[in-house]
C-alpha cells in the first residue's frame, strides 16, 4: 500500500525495540519519484513484457517501493528476460523451484538437518572425514547470545552417516557449522529473525549454494548478501535463485587460492582509479602502509551493508543494478542451446540499458576482454575522494584511516553516493583515455 509522499521506509523492515543505536534510514518514498507499485505494473504489456526502460531512471530517482521490491530485483538481477510473457516467466519460476527442491534433497541425503528447520553451530566433521558424534544445534532463536544446546536430532542424523570419503562433500560439511554461526550474526537486529524458521531458511540456502557452487563454495559475507533476498522474497527458492544471480556478479571476490582472495583484484583497480583521480591521496595511502587497499576490503566485498542502514542498503543496492542494467542478462545467465541473436531478441534501443552501462558501452568499455568495472569500486572511490582532506590531514597509520571510514556507517546518503560514483566514473574514463 502506497503511503504518505516523503514516508520512511524502514516501517517496512521492523528492528527489535531494545537495539535503539540502529541507524535511521534516510530513504524516503517519495511520490512520483519512486517506483510505485502503479507504475510498474502499468510497464507490462497484457502479455506481460516488460518495458524495463521505464523503470531503470525512476529506480534510480527514488529506489523501489518496498512492497515491490522483491519482484523488480528479479529482472534487475536477470532472473527473468524482461521481454518475456507472464506465462513464459511462470514456467521458469516452477522450473526452478523444481531444480532447488532437488539440490536440497540432495543435500538432505548427505546431512539430515538440510530442510530440517535447525541449523549447527559447531562443526560435525573432522578433515581426515570422521564424523563428530555430538554437533550442536541452534534450538532456539537467542540473537544476544547465540544460545547453542546439543539435540538428540543432530546426533541422530551423524550417526546415520558413514565416514566421508568424497573431500568435496568434506569440503562443504567443513562449512556448515560456519555457516551457522554466521546466519546467527546476520541483520540480527530485526524482528524478521526472530522467527527460527527465517534463520534456517536463510542457512538452507546457503549450504545448497555452497553445494553446487563447489568451485567457491561459502565465505564469510554470502550471508549478509543473501539475508535481503529472504526478507523480500516469500518463496525460499525464488530467493535461493535471487541470491544465485547477485552471487555471479560477485563470486569471484569469493574465489581464494592459496595465495590471494578474489576480491583483491577489485581493490587493485581502486587503487588504479585513486591514483587517477586524487594521486595526492594515492600517494599518502601507500606512504602510510596502505597501498593494497584492504582496509576497504568489507566495503566492497558486501556491497556497503555494514556502511549503510539496511533500508538504505537496499535502496543503494537497487541504484547501483539499475545503473549497471544490460538488457541481456538472463541470456548471458541461461544455459540454453540457442544463444543466437534473434532467439534473444536482443533489445537494441540504449534506452533499455542503465546509465551507467550506457557510459560504458559508449567509451568501448565492453569491447574489451576484462568485463567493465562495477560501480561499486567507483562506489568505495567516491567515499574516500569526498574524506580525502581528512584522510591527508589526520591518517598518519592504517589504524586512522579504519576509523576514519568507520565513522561514515550509517552516515552515508545512498543516491548522493551513487552520484558521485557516476562523475567519478566519467572522470575516471576521460582521464584514463588522455592521461
Amino acid at each position: 500500500m502506497w503511503r504518505d509522499p516523503g514516508a520512511p521506509a524502514d516501517s517496512f523492515y521492523e528492528t527489535r525495540p531494545e537495539c535503539t543505536d540502529v541507524p535511521k534510514s534516510r530513504f524516503r518514498i517519495k511520490a512520483g519519484k519512486t517506483l510505485s507499485a502503479r507504475k510498474w505494473n502499468a510497464a507490462f504489456s497484457p502479455e506481460g513484457y516488460l518495458d524495463i526502460g521505464k523503470t531503470l531512471s525512476r529506480i534510480h530517482r527514488g529506489g523501489i517501493h518496498p512492497s515491490i521490491r522483491g519482484e523488480v530485483w528479479e529482472f534487475l538481477l536477470g532472473c527473468y528476460d524482461p521481454k518475456s510473457t507472464f506465462q513464459e516467466r511462470d514456467e521458469i519460476r516452477q522450473r526452478r523451484r523444481e531444480q532447488y527442491a532437488t539440490w536440497k534433497e540432495e543435500c538432505r541425503k548427505l546431512f539430515p538437518l538440510i530442510g530440517s528447520g535447525r541449523f549447527i553451530t559447531a562443526p560435525i566433521i573432522t578433515e581426515d572425514g570422521r564424523l563428530v558424534q555430538d554437533p550442536l544445534v541452534l534450538l532456539e532463536n537467542n540473537p544476544e547470545n547465540g544460545v547453542i544446546i546439543p539435540q538428540e536430532v543432530t546426533t541422530n542424523a551423524t550417526n546415520n552417516l558413514e565416514k566421508v570419503t568424497d573431500k568435496g562433500i568434506i569440503q562443504w560439511m567443513l562449512t556448515l557449522h560456519q555457516i551457522g554461526l554466521d546466519v546467527i550474526r546476520t541483520d540480527r537486529t530485526m524482528v524478521f529473525y526472530e522467527k527460527k524458521d527465517n534463520l534456517s531458511k536463510l542457512w538452507d540456502i546457503l549450504s545448497v549454494y555452497a553445494r553446487i557452487d563447489s568451485d567457491v563454495g561459502y565465505g564469510q559475507g554470502m550471508s549478509d548478501l543473501c539475508s535481503p533476498m529472504i526478507i523480500l522474497l516469500n518463496d525460499e527458492a525464488d530467493a535461493f535463485w535471487c541470491f544465485e544471480r547477485l552471487m555471479r556478479r560477485l563470486r569471484g571476490n569469493f574465489r581464494c587460492t592459496d595465495n590471494s582472495v578474489g576480491v583483491e583484484a577489485q581493490l587493485s583497480t581502486l587503487a588504479t582509479i585513486t591514483q587517477v583521480i586524487d594521486p595526492k591521496l594515492h600517494q599518502h595511502i601507500e606512504h602510510i602502509g596502505g597501498g593494497d587497499y584492504l582496509f576497504a576490503f568489507r566495503m566492497i566485498m558486501v556491497l556497503f551493508r555494514r556502511e549503510f542502514s539496511f533500508c538504505d542498503s537496499l535502496y543503494l543496492w537497487e541504484m547501483m543494478w539499475a545503473l549497471e542494467y544490460d538488457p541481456n542478462l538472463f541470456w548471458m545467465y541461461e544455459d540454453v542451446d540457442d544463444k543466437s541473436e534473434e532467439s534473444k531478441g536482443r533489445l537494441k534501443s540504449l534506452r533499455h540499458y542503465g546509465k551507467y552501462e550506457r557510459e560504458n558501452m559508449k567509451n568501448g568499455g565492453k569491447n574489451g576482454e576484462d568485463p567493465p568495472l562495477p560501480i561499486s569500486v567507483f562506489l568505495v572511490a567516491s567515499v574516500l575522494k569526498d574524506k580525502s582532506t581528512m584522510l591527508l590531514q589526520q591518517a598518519r597509520g592504517l589504524d586512522d584511516v579504519v576509523k576514519i571510514l568507520n565513522d561514515v556507517n550509517g552516515n552515508l546518503d545512498a543516491k548522493k553516493a551513487c552520484v558521485a560514483a557516476l562523475k567519478l566514473h566519467k572522470k575516471y574514463l576521460k582521464k584514463a583515455k588522455n592521461p
